[in-house]
Formats: structure tokens, sequence, C-alpha cells
């Protein structure tokens, strides 16, 4: 309700101060010097403080407004630094398997090629060995056929066979037999 309307039904009860009625302006006339006296004073203890509070609330507020964007502005600078830092991190990682991925497959190759070169000499070995073996076996066999040969010639004529005859039967049977071995081989 609005004060026009309050007066108008407070005047109709018939109790109270109806200023519109002339036989009441001395009454409305000390409201007024009241009111204007006590205004001072109202607006230093009253109106003053609420006021001083009113604006130190709407600055706060703006303090914190500006202290919760500077902070928003810091969370997003943050993230974008961490985001950054995964970045980098990711791309470190991937470096890093990379070099590992490299690493591994340089080593297999070396691996390998050990492993060829070993198994290269491994084989040079063994056929040296058995070309070593292969000779000394050929020598035995020389040694036991020109025994035999021996034996069976002094069997064959009656006589032992001694010195130059024994050499020179040994080397025509050697060239024979090698030259037999090598149109076999």
């Amino acid at each position: 309700m609005g004060l026009p309307v309050m007066l108008a039904l407070v005047s109709e009860e018939g109790g109270g101060l109806d200023v519109l009625n002339p036989h009441h302006i001395g009454a409305t006339f000390w409201t007024w010097v009241i009111f204007l006296i006590a205004l001072p004073f109202m607006w230093k203890f009253v109106f003053g403080p609420i006021s001083k509070a009113l604006y130190e609330r709407d600055l706060r507020a703006e303090e914190a407004i500006q202290r919760a964007e500077e902070a928003k502005a810091g969370a997003l600078a943050a993230q974008k630094e961490v985001e950054a830092q995964l970045q980098e991190a990711r791309k470190e990682a991937q470096a890093q398997v990379r070099e590992a991925k490299e690493r591994a497959e340089k080593q297999y190759e070396e691996l390998m090629a050990k492993a060829r070169e070993e198994s290269a000499k491994e084989r040079q070995r063994a056929a040296a060995e058995i070309e070593a073996e292969k000779q000394k076996a050929l020598s035995e066999l020389r040694d036991h056929v020109v025994d035999l040969t021996l034996g069976a010639t002094q069997r064959l004529l009656g006589r032992e066979v001694k010195g130059e005859d024994q050499k020179r039967l040994v080397q025509e049977f050697v060239k024979e037999a090698t030259g037999s071995s090598s149109a076999g081989s």
C-alpha cells in the first residue's frame, strides 16, 4: 500500500494526524521541524554507517570478482602450462621409445653379425679340422698300404726288400696312389 492510501485510511478511522486537515497545521509544522533537526544526526549515525557499509560491501564484491577473474586467468595459464608440459613429456617419451627401439634394432643387428661371424669361423675351423683329420687318415692309410705292399712284395719275391729297392718301390707306389686318388677326387 502506498503512503496516500494509508493516510486516507488513518484519517477515516479518526485517529492519528491528518496533515491535510487545516486544524492540524501546527502539528505538521513541528513534525517537519523535528524531522529536519533529527535528519543530520540520523544521516551521521544511521544512514552514514549504512551507506559506508554498503559501499565497502560493493568494494569487497568488486575485489572478489577481480580476484576470481585473476584466479581464473591464473588457472587457465596453469592449465595451458600443464598441457604444454604434458605435450613435451609425450614428445620426450616418444623420442625415448624411438631411441630404445633403434638401440634394440642396432643391438640385434650387431648380435646377428657377430653370430654370423662366429658361425663362419666355426665352419672354417671345422673344415680345417676335417681337412687335417683327412690328411692324417690318408697318411696313415698310405703308411699302412706301404707296409702291406712291402709285405706282399717280400712274399712274391721270396726275399726281404731293403735299402734302395724299398725306397724306389715306395716312391712308385705313392706316385700311383696319389695320381689315382687325385684323379678320383
